[in-house]
């Protein structure tokens, strides 16, 4: 489902943030770090980098990825880290996945506590005023004998913090296809409203999605790339 994700580019794009806003620290701790592919790329650039999830058999790959590396079973927004860290970091719009604003908030107390004096959290997100729900990205790979259709993409209904991603697979092997549907609930939030979560805590700077270029966000995309420094 990944296959076309760049996690280098993203990582070495967040590495740059941090040198930037941040300190000369190497500790780096991934939320929602699924298999490591992001924790994997900090590690070879010189990090002491660790993850954690929901998912154990996601953890367990992560851990055949970055054997070096240290991996947690936690939600990220009711976890404890026993050191504090100088980077955190949320890929793939994870921070959705908190589900509602309460438990938002709560996410990002947690990275506060978390991190160092001036310590940075990176993550991107969606605004959800400029959500198209008949917008959907949409990908295919060859995969051990059969060719899988991957499309995704966002919903929201217009009112509150509730969106969905909507997700679609079909699998065809010897000209017999089989789908599966899903809609994963995650949290709806403008970039207003997530500015004023995060400002109590944190030095907020908003940059346009785009892991290439570092650019402000122009107020009008619907995706961007927050890099917050600690109080």
């Amino acid at each position: 489902m990944c296959a076309d994700i760049n996690y280098q580019q993203q990582s070495d794009c967040v590495r740059r943030l941090h040198q930037l806003f941040g300190s000369e620290g190497k500790t780096h701790l991934d939320l929602a770090c699924g298999t490591g592919p992001h924790v994997r790329f900090f590690i070879d650039n010189g990090y002491q980098s660790s993850g954690l999830d929901l998912n154990q058999p996601m953890l367990d790959l992560a851990k055949q990825r970055c054997p070096e590396a240290q991996f947690s079973l936690q939600n990220m927004c009711d976890f404890v880290v026993d050191e504090p860290y100088d980077l955190i970091t949320c890929f793939l719009y994870s921070i959705h996945y908190s589900g509602s604003l309460e438990q938002l908030n709560a996410c990002i107390k947690r990275v506060h506590a978390a991190l160092k004096p001036a310590g940075v959290f990176c993550f991107n997100a969606v605004e959800k005023k400029l959500i198209n729900n008949d917008s959907f990205v949409r990908h295919s790979v060859e995969h051990e004998g059969s060719h899988f259709v991957f499309k995704s993409g966002w919903f929201y209904g217009g009112n509150g913090d509730k969106q969905a991603l909507k997700l679609s697979i079909e699998k065809t092997t010897n000209k017999v296809t089989e789908e599966w549907h899903d809609d994963h609930p995650m949290v709806a939030v403008g970039f207003d409203e997530l500015t004023a979560l995060l400002e109590p805590y944190f030095d907020v700077t908003i940059l346009e999605h785009d892991y290439d270029k570092l650019l402000p966000w122009d107020n009008a995309s619907g995706n961007a790339i927050f890099t917050c420094v600690k109080r």
